[in-house]
């Protein structure tokens, strides 16, 4: 195992400091580090895609379990502490300094697999979410997302219907996908400590149910859950078609959007995607 200073040393020695602008909150243990990098399984040889490394405290444990990870940072003051990591494992860092939001992630791999696991920066974690979960190409070319989300967020996206945590995030990742939370982390794990809670979700991609547009399945959940309180006859009286497809299927015009199941959900996007 490549030797490397603790992570508080090299923060101090770049005289870095959490940006709350960028969402950063730093994590130094290792241990805990190592198991979050342990979640997807062997990466031996694998590529990584990691968004927001910060100074590098989970691409440290991602790079000791043999992975060739791609890194994208938007912070100029943390790269020299990532050009540093990657001079102790030599081939196995790229840093592309930017916006994840902008870039083409499939690209930078050359249509090669890849896992993503990130420490996400908690101001653009949902977005980036959303759009590795989005899109009619299916299966995608990552192989499984595990990622740190505030626990109130961790909990939306694996949540089962029926709940006030059952929404559109819940759908996104389960109707094409698996689900799971992997662990928590407490707030005292991070330097600084946030407000809230954190937990690791990882999600693999499932079969694609067919006849399906992805679209219409985003429309029908946002006009559904953007109005989850009122029944489905009013939330989705906007949306061309659902209201006859409700009838189609049978589905109860009277109920509102956190009882219908994901596969429900599915039924009428497949109504309407005919």
């Amino acid at each position: 195992m490549t030797d490397l200073p603790p992570l508080r040393e090299v923060i101090a020695a770049h005289g870095l400091s959490a940006s709350k602008a960028l969402g950063q909150n730093f994590l130094f243990d290792e241990q805990l580090l190592a198991r979050i990098a342990a979640v997807p399984g062997d990466l031996s040889g694998r590529n990584v895609l990691e968004v927001g490394p910060g100074p590098g405290g989970l691409t440290r444990a991602l790079l000791r379990a043999g992975a060739k990870v791609t890194a994208i940072e938007m912070d100029s003051r943390c790269l020299p502490a990532l050009v540093e990591l990657g001079e102790a494992f030599p081939g196995q860092l790229t840093v592309i300094q930017g916006d994840a939001l902008k870039l083409d992630h499939d690209a930078l791999f050359d249509g090669e697999p890849y896992a993503i696991l990130s420490n996400l920066p908690y101001n653009v974690g949902t977005a980036l979410f959303t759009r590795w979960m989005g899109g009619e190409a299916w299966p995608p070319n990552w192989t499984s997302l595990t990622l740190m989300f505030q626990q109130e967020v961790a909990q939306r996206i694996v949540a089962q219907p029926g709940g006030s945590a059952y929404g559109r995030l819940a759908v996104l990742a389960q109707w094409r996908g698996a689900a799971k939370l992997a662990m928590k982390v407490h707030r005292s794990a991070f330097t600084p400590p946030p407000k809230v809670m954190s937990a690791i979700v990882h999600v693999t991609p499932a079969t694609m149910p067919e006849g399906v547009s992805a679209a219409k399945l985003e429309q029908v959940t946002a006009a559904a859950f953007g109005q989850r309180r009122k029944m489905l006859r009013q939330s989705l009286k906007g949306v061309p078609g659902a209201l006859d497809a409700l009838e189609a299927l049978g589905i109860d015009p009277q109920r509102r959007a956190e009882t219908l199941t994901i596969d429900e959900f599915v039924a009428i996007a497949r109504q309407l995607s005919a």
